[in-house]
């Protein structure tokens, strides 16, 4: 939109940060370092920030010889066309991540190649070299803040960089980025506006502007029409809909990338099929007993259409020599006989043990067919066809290993219903090596910055860690140059803070009355936790919990069972509760936080 510069603003600020993600919250501390006073909005409530950040992996890529490293990711990128300088930039972030950790996030980093024996380095290493057949490879690295994955430690790690800045930053939660304010005549960016309870407000930005708002795959229409699908399920943040491609729009910023997306699951981005309105499953670890055997994969009409065994690369399968995430079935569905569900249900080193009470029985592939909706004489067929291929020791369909195929039995047979994970789209505006945004005409937009996967370099085939690597890399040079000094500019921090229409968020209260004691732990994967203990003597009486803002759908099992065990036991020594290991140890955390206080 925009507006005319004369007109009185809300409040000014020299840098505004549109996303408290990996990337926004990299290039707000970039910024405020480098001495803006920095606005960050997001759209989400405290404690659900952190874009897909918070729900990643937390794997950072890297490398160990520069030069391999640019061959990687050239190799990677094609055929896609891309900003050479630019890419040139970011894999020489990738290969100074470890020094990057340690110098801003204060971190000793967990290189994984130098320890094969950690059973994260066994579980996850096989992603570090995604693309073996391609030059390069080989020096590729995964990197983490510490030996633990999915625990959403580096996202923790970002948030604490941006809060231990609050003199210079300043974080609404809850309010939405709407439209840029752009000069009419120098098509500058001149301000935001946002929606904060129902008010919009006009910010005025000195210097920049950063768009940080990761991408739109919680947003139907815009999957429809940039990725052509409509049966994707996001895995990650709730949040990502879509608003920095529609501002990058609205002041005629170059789109790129935009029908490309990563996905994840057990089979080729497979997950499975999550209840109505919630987000689909991240499985960061693998299940081998479900890709060998009596079992395969099924699509709208009853056939196979990938190998089921082949290790995932975020989704993509090899289509004739380019890989490509597949066209997302509306409906599939795993298939497998009584002894495979019956090696399943016993498996013991199961992870997903929960998956086998939505199984679908039936006595007859018939009865099978009609209960998943699918061709009996397609499901018969594809059935007699993989008999064939296990009896002869070869797929002819998709070249599956010949060992990991075993012909089926006669029935019962079992159905688990499955949906294509959408983990993120990488779609948005252009930008330079310099993260300025570019319009349709190829020239810079003044005071425009873009950076994590709003506008990813990732394109056609995707190397895990690349995301968060670049979240880091361009998000750093996005804050350095949003707060660089621009003509024209006010006090910003006189202005800002003369204003006090706006909320901010700040560290909350909370009453304990006699015997009772605060906990706090800041471990969940939501942000603080926060209990009240109440106590008889040496024993405990209550545990409530007064915040927390873990997932709805396996945190909240902690969050309803924990506090009555550790009442029941008269102790933080319970078991966790499964699938929520890491928001059981906050509460656990929490509570003890409390303990340590009754003696005092």
């Amino acid at each position: 939109m925009f507006k005319n510069r004369y007109t009185g603003w809300d409040a000014t600020y020299d840098v505004a940060v549109l996303g408290f993600g990996g990337a926004g919250a990299t290039a707000a501390r970039f910024a405020a370092d480098n001495g803006a006073k920095v606005l960050i909005v997001d759209s989400a409530p405290e404690g659900h920030e952190g874009g897909n950040t918070r729900y990643a992996g937390q794997v950072i890529a890297s490398g160990d010889d520069l030069d391999d490293l640019k061959e990687y990711y050239k190799e990677l990128a094609y055929p896609l066309s891309y900003d050479k300088k630019l890419m040139n930039k970011y894999v020489e972030g990738l290969y100074k991540i470890p020094e990057y950790l340690e110098k801003y996030l204060d971190v000793k980093p967990f290189v994984m190649g130098q320890h094969p024996d950690s059973p994260v380095s066994k579980a996850l290493y096989f992603m570090a070299h995604e693309y073996p057949e391609l030059n390069g490879c080989d020096t590729h690295e995964l990197v983490t803040v510490h030996e633990g994955v999915a625990d959403a430690a580096l996202w923790k790690n970002l948030r604490k960089q941006v809060t231990d800045r609050s003199d210079k930053i300043d974080v609404l939660y809850e309010t939405p980025a709407k439209h840029l304010i752009q000069d009419y005549d120098s098509k500058t960016i001149i301000g935001v506006q946002i929606e904060q309870n129902g008010q919009l407000l006009d910010i005025k930005v000195n210097n920049g502007i950063v768009l940080a708002t990761g991408g739109f795959e919680n947003n139907p229409e815009m999957v429809e029409t940039y990725l052509g699908e409509t049966s994707l399920h996001p895995i990650g943040s709730l949040y990502n809909q879509g608003a920095g491609v529609k501002m990058a729009q609205d002041v005629g910023a170059k789109l790129f990338n935009m029908a490309n997306y990563e996905s994840y699951g057990i089979f080729h981005g497979l997950t499975p099929k999550p209840t109505k309105g919630k987000r689909a499953q991240f499985l960061p670890f693998d299940w081998p007993a479900l890709h060998s055997g009596s079992v395969f994969v099924v699509g709208d009409d009853g056939t196979r259409y990938f190998d089921e065994n082949e290790i995932h690369r975020h989704g993509h399968i090899n289509d004739h020599g380019q890989w490509r995430v597949p066209n997302a079935q509306l409906h599939p569905f795993v298939i497998f006989d009584s002894k495979k569900f019956n090696e399943l249900n016993n498996d013991k080193n199961s992870p997903y043990p929960e998956f086998l009470k939505e199984v679908i029985k039936a006595d007859t592939l018939k009865e099978l067919a009609d209960k998943i909706h699918v061709s009996i004489n397609k499901l018969e067929e594809t059935v007699e066809d993989f008999n064939k291929f296990a009896q002869e020791k070869r797929d002819f369909a998709f070249n599956r290993d010949s060992k990991t195929l075993t012909g089926f039995d006669n029935g019962p047979y079992y159905a688990l219903a499955f949906v294509q994970g959408l983990l993120n789209t990488v779609g948005g505006p252009v930008h330079n090596s310099d993260a300025e945004v570019i319009d349709t005409d190829d020239q810079v937009i003044p005071h425009l910055y873009a950076a994590g996967e709003l506008g990813s370099l990732m394109g056609r085939k995707y190397n895990g860690g690349s995301n968060l690597a670049e979240d880091l890399i361009i998000g750093k040079i996005a804050g350095e140059n949003a707060a660089k000094e621009k003509t024209n500019s006010v006090d910003a921090i006189s202005s800002a803070s003369k204003h006090t229409g706006i909320e901010t968020s700040s560290q909350e209260n909370f009453d304990a009355g006699p015997n009772q004691y605060i906990g706090r732990s800041n471990s969940g994967m939501g942000n603080e936790i926060v209990v009240r203990v109440t106590m008889d003597g040496s024993d405990i009486q209550n545990v409530e919990i007064l915040k927390q803002s873990e997932s709805e759908d396996y945190g909240v099992k902690a969050i309803r069972m924990l506090p009555q065990e550790i009442f029941e036991a008269n102790s933080t020594n319970v078991d966790a509760v499964s699938g929520a290991s890491v928001s059981s140890t906050a509460i656990k955390e929490a509570v003890q936080d409390a303990l340590k206080k009754v003696a005092v």
